[in-house]
């Protein structure tokens, strides 16, 4: 009898062994509606390449705790019903454990049947308030502070810079432009400073002349661009400082890239820009990951040896994902988008080894964090000017 159960428990462990190991080759399935072409590709296809990237690398490091990724995606060019049509085919096929959306219409679009779901969890391009409402987007989450909350930051750092200051808003007409307008206005009055102008432009190329007179009368302390990548800001930029005014000008997220650099020129020297991450160009290595980062770009695209905060993005999703994925496991649960969420929402002051600017938080689908970073044009890139400013 004892021989039987002896060798049954090495039968057993045999098993256990064998099954482990098939585990451990099994795929974990991510989904992704790119960005490469269309209005934003200049963007979007740095940030899939980030994601990409990411990708590979922890594949070539031996996966997430093991288990290899797949990555599938298709190119919608920021298109809603493209990418609603892309992610049903996906879905049907694959069935991702996590899934990234191309623009805040799709992921609202999507909610629906994302919550129906067996197990995905998705995040994106995306800083929508809404998507902060955990009760109405439950399976949906923020890569950093909302635009709300960004806008609320970069007016914290005014009123902490210039206690009073007269604040001008000007953004584009779109959703994503109108997004935070509404609470960057109480944000405004509950700080103290004097919001003296709002200003609705169309997107991207537009005359901006008149809206230039009328900040003129109002000479502002700071302008806060929200809505736009590059055009009109810099437009705004030159033409006031061609009227010879001091205002500071600050940008939201999507606002504050190195193209403002590029494309700004003089004008930009001084742009302040809201950042839960650090940039690709530092002047010191921030920490371990980004220098890692850093060397896995330079071996698989020699010819880019500078990269856009979007590719910062990109990389970072991936790294939260799997985070995510690590802790679950680490935890001996199996991935299910309620053992996953409850991950996610119980990160806290996780040190990223330099990719986040700041300690990474979440709270209320997102991570209300953020560091201000000064535009130095002399040197080509940006610089932090600001300790961790956290939204409550």
């Amino acid at each position: 009898m004892k021989k039987m159960l002896a060798g049954l428990a090495v039968a057993l462990l045999s098993l256990a062994l064998c099954f482990s190991s098939a585990l451990a080759e099994d795929e974990i399935v991510f989904g992704e509606t790119a960005l490469i072409t269309g209005v934003f590709g200049f963007a979007g296809g740095e940030l899939h390449e980030g994601i990409v990237d990411y990708f590979n690398y922890t594949n070539e490091n031996g996966g997430i705790r093991g288990h290899k990724i797949k990555h599938v995606f298709e190119d919608c060019g920021y298109k809603v019903d493209c990418s609603v049509a892309a992610f049903k085919k996906i879905q049907a096929e694959y069935k991702p454990l996590f899934y990234s959306g191309d623009s805040t219409g799709f992921m609202k679009a999507i909610n629906p049947e994302l919550k129906a779901t067996e197990n995905t969890l998705m995040s994106g391009v995306s800083y929508a308030t809404n998507l902060t409402d955990a009760a109405t987007y439950t399976r949906s989450f923020i890569i950093g502070p909302s635009y709300s909350d960004q806008m609320a930051i970069l007016l914290t750092h005014a009123a902490n810079e210039q206690p009073g200051a007269k604040i001008a808003i000007v953004h584009s007409d779109s959703g994503f432009g109108n997004d935070p307008i509404k609470a960057a206005k109480v944000k405004a009055k509950e700080l103290g400073l004097d919001l003296v102008e709002v200003i609705t432009t169309k997107s991207g190329s537009v005359d901006v002349t008149t809206d230039v007179l009328k900040l003129r009368r109002k000479n502002p302390d700071y302008v806060l661009f929200h809505g736009y990548v590059l055009t009109p800001i810099n437009e705004f930029m030159q033409q006031m400082r061609d009227l010879g005014l001091k205002t500071k000008f600050m940008g939201t997220y999507w606002s504050s890239s190195e193209l403002m650099i590029m494309k700004g020129g003089p004008s930009a020297d001084g742009y302040l820009g809201v950042m839960h991450l650090n940039y690709f160009d530092m002047e010191k290595s921030p920490g371990k990951e980004w220098d890692a980062m850093r060397a896995y770009n330079l071996k698989v695209h020699p010819d880019k040896a500078s990269r856009p905060n979007f590719y910062m993005f990109g990389w970072f999703q991936g790294m939260v994902w799997a985070e995510a994925i690590g802790r679950t496991l680490d935890a001996g649960k199996p991935l299910t988008a309620e053992n996953l969420r409850a991950t996610i929402n119980a990160i806290e002051n996780w040190d990223t080894g330099g990719i986040a600017s700041v300690p990474v938080t979440f709270r209320n689908n997102s991570i209300p964090v953020g560091r201000i970073f000064r535009a130095n044009i002399a040197k080509g890139r940006y610089e932090p000017v600001s300790e961790t400013i956290t939204i409550n």
